[in-house]
C-alpha cells in the first residue's frame, strides 16, 4: 500500500490532470493502513481511496500455498472492483486512462481489457526478482514441474551470477497451487502494457538492463525508491524507543526488526539473545510474537512478558546497552544516527530504507521472496553481510546459533567494513534517483 501510494503521490505531482483512485481490498491488516490512508487523502486531493465489499474466501484447502489463496482472494473481488470502476467513470468529467494492478491482482488485468483501457503492473519488490518471474514460464516450458530441492544451480538472465536452489523462493516449490499461481501470473503479466518497478536503476544495474534489453519483456519503468518519508508515528512506545536511541553514540547500535510478520520461536529467541549480550554491542531489538496455529491469517503479536521467553536474567543484564521492544518505527529507527547496523529479513521496503539512510544489513530472510533478495544483496550487489541466505520459517529444523549470530554482528558493525562504504554511495545514489533528472 505504502510504495504504491508514494508512487501515486508523485503522478499527481507530475501532472495535475492526473488522479488517482486507490481500490483498498479489505483484509486483515487494513485496520493498521486506515491512518496512513487517511493522512494521504486529506493532504492530497489527487487521491482518494475507495473499500471495495469484502467477497468471499477461498476454502481452506487452499492454504496449502499462501500466495495461491492470496491470489484467489483477490480474483473473488472481481465482480465488486469493476462495479465500483464503472461507477466511477460514470461521474462527469470523468474517463477512465488506465488501471495500475498489483502483483497478486493479475486476474484484474482481464478487467482492463473488458473495458478497453491500458493495465500496467505495479511491481513491489526487486527488478530481479521481476526477472526471477518472468523466468518461470521458460522453466516451465523446460522441466514441465516445479522447482526440486535436488535441483542445480538456475541460470536466470536477471541475476549475474547462477542461483542456487536453496534461495529459490519457497512458492517455487509448491506442488498446492503456489507455483501454478505465480506462473500464471507471470503469463498475464505479458497482456499489459508495462511493468512499474519500485527499484532504481543504480541499485541493480543487471538486472534493470538485462530487462529492458529483452525483446520479450515489455517496457520496465524504475520509479523507485518509493518511501513514506513524511509519515512519523506518535506515541508511548515509539517516544520511548527514540529517547533511548538520542542518549545512544553515534553508529553504536545494531537493529534487530524483521517486519510485521517475521517472528521467531522461543529457542531461537534465546539464541539471539546470548549473541547479543556476548557481542557487548548496544541493541534495539524488535521481538514479535507467532501466531496462534488456528490463525491462518498469520497475524503477529507481541509477548505480554519477555523475561518468559527470553533467558533468565537477560534483560536485567543488559539494561544499560539495549532496548528489547514488541513494535519499532523502522524508519524512524533507521533515520537516527545511533543506529549502525540492521538485522533484517531483506524484505525489498525495509531493503530500501537501509540503502535511503546508509545503513548496512545483515540478511536473515524469513518467507516470501527474501531469500532471494538476500542473495542478490550479498552475491550480486555486494551490499550487505551474509549471516543467512537460505533460512525460511516453514524449516522447524532451522535453528541459528549463537556463535554464529554474534559473528555476524561484530562484522556487521566494524567501521572497517568495505560493505560500509558501499551502502554510503548508494545512500546518495538512491536519493539522485529521485531527483528531477534522476533514474
Amino acid at each position: 500500500m505504502v510504495s504504491t501510494v508514494e508512487f501515486s503521490k508523485r503522478l499527481t505531482e507530475r501532472d495535475d490532470r492526473l488522479s488517482i483512485v486507490v481500490l483498498v481490498i479489505s483484509s486483515v491488516s487494513a485496520k493498521k493502513m486506515e491512518s496512513y490512508t487517511e493522512r494521504v487523502a486529506a493532504s492530497n486531493t489527487g487521491i482518494q481511496f475507495i473499500n471495495i465489499p469484502q467477497a468471499d474466501p477461498p476454502s481452506a484447502e487452499f492454504l496449502k500455498s499462501l500466495e495461491n489463496y492470496h491470489a484467489l482472494f483477490m480474483e473473488n473481488h472481481k465482480s465488486h472492483v469493476k462495479k465500483a470502476i464503472v461507477d466511477l467513470v460514470s461521474e462527469p468529467y470523468t474517463s477512465l486512462a488506465g488501471i495500475v494492478v498489483d502483483l497478486f491482482c493479475s486476474s484484474m488485468i482481464e478487467l482492463a481489457n473488458e473495458l478497453g483501457v491500458p493495465s500496467y503492473v505495479f511491481f513491489t519488490s526487486s527488478a530481479a526478482f521481476l526477472g526471477f518471474m518472468l523466468y518461470l514460464p521458460i522453466h516451465y516450458n523446460q522441466y514441465g514441474r516445479e522447482f526440486e530441492t535436488s535441483d542445480s544451480d538456475s541460470i536466470i538472465p536477471a541475476y549475474s551470477h547462477p542461483v542456487p536452489t536453496n534461495v529459490v523462493p519457497s512458492f517455487a516449490f509448491n506442488k498446492y497451487g503456489g507455483y501454478a499461481s505465480f506462473l500464471k501470473h507471470a503469463t498475464r503479466f505479458k497482456e499489459t502494457k508495462g511493468i512499474i518497478v519500485n527499484t532504481f536503476a543504480e541499485l541493480e544495474p543487471h538486472a534493470v538492463n538485462q530487462l529492458k534489453s529483452d525483446s520479450e519483456t515489455l517496457p520496465i519503468y524504475t520509479a523507485g525508491p518509493l518511501l513514506d518519508l513524511e509519515g512519523k508515528r506518535q506515541d508511548s512506545d515509539c517516544e520511548r524507543i527514540m529517547k533511548w536511541l538520542d542518549d545512544q553514540p553515534p553508529s553504536s547500535v545494531v537493529f534487530l526488526c524483521f517486519g510485521s510478520m517475521g517472528s521467531f520461536e522461543p529457542d531461537q529467541l534465546a539464541e539471539m539473545a546470548i549473541a547479543l549480550e556476548q557481542s557487548g554491542y548496544r541493541f534495539l531489538w524488535a521481538v514479535r510474537s507467532p501466531p496462534s496455529k488456528d490463525d491462518i491469517t498469520k497475524r503477529m503479536g507481541e509477548y505480554s512478558n519477555l523475561s518468559e521467553v527470553l533467558p533468565e536474567g537477560f534483560l536485567e543484564r543488559v539494561e544499560n546497552r539495549g532496548l528489547v521492544c514488541g513494535w519499532a518505527p523502522q524508519m524512524e529507527v533507521l533515520a537516527h544516527e545511533a543506529v549502525g547496523g540492521f538485522v533484517s529479513h531483506c524484505g525489498w521496503n525495509s531493503t530500501l530504507e537501509s540503502l535511503w539512510y546508509g545503513v548496512p544489513v545483515a540478511t536473515w530472510p524469513l518467507y516470501a521472496e527474501q531469500q532471494i533478495n538476500a542473495f542478490e544483496l550479498v552475491r550480486e550487489l555486494e551490499l550487505a553481510l551474509e549471516l543467512k541466505l537460505d533460512y525460511r520459517t516453514e524449516n522447524a529444523k532451522n535453528l541459528v546459533m549463537a556463535e554464529e549470530i554474534e559473528k555476524a554482528i561484530r562484522c556487521l558493525m566494524d567501521s572497517e567494513n568495505p560493505i560500509r562504504g558501499r551502502v554510503k554511495e548508494m545512500k546518495e545514489m538512491s536519493r539522485k534517483a529521485i531527483q528531477n533528472g534522476g533514474s
